[in-house]
C-alpha cells in the first residue's frame, strides 16, 4: 500500500519561504497539491517552483505585529481559506553572550520566538473558524535541546517555542494542531558560510550519524507529513529531523575502544 500525501485544495504560509530550508519546505507543499504562500521582507531572486507550479509571494516584516495581524485574513479572503502556517522564518548570526549587548540578543528572541509566536495567534483566528480547522507547524533546532555557544540566544528561543507549541496544541485542541519539527544542520545554499568548501561541509556532515546533513526537500517531506491528514492524532508532538544527532564528544576522545563491552568482575562473596 503506498502512502500518498495529498495536500490538493489547500493553503499553506511557509515563512521565510523564499529561500534555504523555507524553500524547500515550499517546494515540499507546492509538489503535494497546496496552493503555498510565501513571505519574507524581500522578494526571492527567482519565483519558487516545483511540479510545474509557483509559490504566491506576499511581502510580510514578521516584526511588525500589526502587519502580521492583518496578513493572515488577507490570505484567506484571496485564496477562499488557510489550512496550515509553517513558522520557519528565523536565524541568527554567531554572536557569543558576552561580546554584545543584551538588546541584540534580545532581537534574536523576537525573531525566533515572539514573531511566531504573533504569526501563529494571527493564523489561529482564521484557523479556528473553519469547518475542518488547520494546522501550526513550528520549525525548532537541536540548538534548542542543548548548549549552544555563539548562539545562546537563539537556543533559548527555540527552546520556548518547542514549550510554546506544546502548551498551544492543548490550548487549541481539537480545532487545530500544533507540532514542532526539530531540525540538525541542513545543506541549503548558504552552507559554505557556516562550514567552509565542499571538503568542510563534508566533514561537519561526517558528525553526523547518518553520515551527511540534511536536504531542505526532506525538511519539506517531514513538514508535508505533519499537515497532512496521516498526522490527524499528532499534536503537540517534537518531529526530530536531525540525522540521528550529534555524536557525543567523549566518544571521540577515549583512549580505548572496546568492539564489545567488558564482563563486569564478579562481586567478591
Amino acid at each position: 500500500m503506498s502512502l500518498t500525501l495529498d495536500l490538493a485544495g489547500r493553503v499553506a504560509v511557509i515563512t521565510g519561504g523564499t529561500r534555504g530550508v523555507g524553500a524547500g519546505i515550499a517546494r515540499a507543499f507546492l509538489q503535494a497539491g497546496a496552493e503555498v504562500v510565501v513571505c519574507a521582507r524581500r522578494p526571492p531572486d527567482a519565483p519558487v517552483t516545483a511540479a510545474g507550479r509557483t509559490a504566491h509571494f506576499r511581502p510580510l516584516d514578521l516584526c511588525d505585529p500589526a502587519a502580521v495581524r492583518a496578513f493572515f485574513p488577507q490570505v484567506a479572503a484571496a485564496h477562499g481559506r488557510l489550512d496550515c502556517l509553517v513558522n520557519n522564518a528565523g536565524g541568527t548570526p554567531y554572536r557569543l553572550l558576552g561580546q554584545t549587548a543584551a538588546e541584540r540578543h534580545a532581537r534574536v528572541v523576537e525573531l525566533n520566538l515572539l514573531a511566531p509566536l504573533t504569526a501563529s495567534l494571527a493564523a489561529y483566528e482564521v484557523l479556528r473558524d473553519q469547518p475542518a480547522g488547520g494546522s501550526v507547524i513550528m520549525i525548532g533546532s537541536v540548538s534548542g535541546t542543548r548548549p549552544s555557544p555563539g548562539t545562546a540566544a537563539y537556543g533559548a528561543a527555540k527552546a520556548g517555542l518547542e514549550n510554546l507549541a506544546r502548551s498551544m496544541a492543548v490550548e487549541w485542541a481539537p480545532r487545530v494542531r500544533v507540532n514542532t519539527l526539530v531540525l540538525g544542520m541542513v545543506r541549503t545554499e548558504l552552507a559554505a558560510l557556516h562550514y567552509g568548501d565542499e571538503a568542510g561541509i563534508a566533514a561537519v556532515g561526517a558528525t553526523v550519524p547518518l553520515g551527511r546533513l540534511a536536504e531542505p526537500a526532506e525538511i519539506g517531506d517531514a513538514c508535508v507529513f505533519l499537515a497532512s491528514d496521516r498526522a490527524g492524532y499528532l499534536t503537540g508532538a517534537s518531529l526530530l529531523a536531525h540525522g540521528g544527532g550529534e555524536r557525543p564528544a567523549f566518544l571521540g576522545a577515549a583512549t580505548v575502544n572496546h568492539p564489545t563491552t567488558p564482563e563486569a568482575p564478579e562481586e567478591s562473596q
